[in-house]
């Protein structure tokens, strides 16, 4: 048995009602003749392709006025080399996702993903990057702070490990703004309990 956190759970179930619905409708007059495995296979269709994340929507060459007409308007966009642009929708402070779309001077997506995770994290390099480099790929921070006797600002954002487990991603800088440091953390929002103790 695997345990989900509640927002997976709850998406599972709402993705679950949404495809029987969707199945009773459009296979009703079929049901005399389809099998139970075609229903099943509708049924998963659907529900895969009603649960895409956000970045999974888009495809490199598409347009960047597709990608802003589903999602919104960007919340953040900072230059990029060459004359493009990179789009971000963060959902911080509380949430755990930033999703980023790479467009190029001519306005045509070349990437989009999710960078709030271990594997975009880890691309930083610590004694080269600098708060510009950190900001550009990551968007604001959930939470700054300073450390007097470290000598070290703290840049932390929340994240999901693995799909389950929140966390905490913290870049530390020193007085120069160059990166010196990375550490993960549990996230203390979503540990209940511990809340309160500090």
């Amino acid at each position: 048995m695997s345990i989900r956190p509640p927002s997976v759970r709850l998406s599972v179930r709402l993705c679950a009602r949404l495809c029987a619905r969707v199945c009773a409708r459009v296979l009703a007059p079929l049901r005399a003749v389809a099998s139970r495995r075609l229903v099943l296979a509708c049924a998963t269709a659907l529900a895969l392709g009603a649960c895409a994340q956000p970045w999974q929507r888009f495809q490199p060459g598409d347009d960047a006025s597709t990608v802003i007409a589903k999602l919104g308007p960007p919340k953040e966009i900072y230059p990029l080399p060459h004359g493009g642009k990179r789009l971000m929708w963060p959902t911080q402070p509380y949430g755990e996702t930033t999703t980023v779309a790479d467009v190029d001077a001519s306005g045509k997506v070349l990437d989009a993903r999710q960078v709030l995770q271990v594997s975009e994290f880890y691309k930083a390099e610590v004694g080269k990057w600098t708060r510009d480099d950190v900001l550009v790929n990551f968007g604001r921070p959930e939470e700054t702070a300073y450390y007097p006797l470290m000598k070290r600002e703290v840049w932390s954002y929340r994240y999901m490990e693995d799909g389950v487990w929140y966390m905490l991603f913290h870049f530390y800088f020193d007085d120069n703004g160059v990166l010196r440091q990375l550490q993960k953390t549990p996230d203390p929002l979503h540990e209940p309990d511990r809340r309160g103790l500090f």
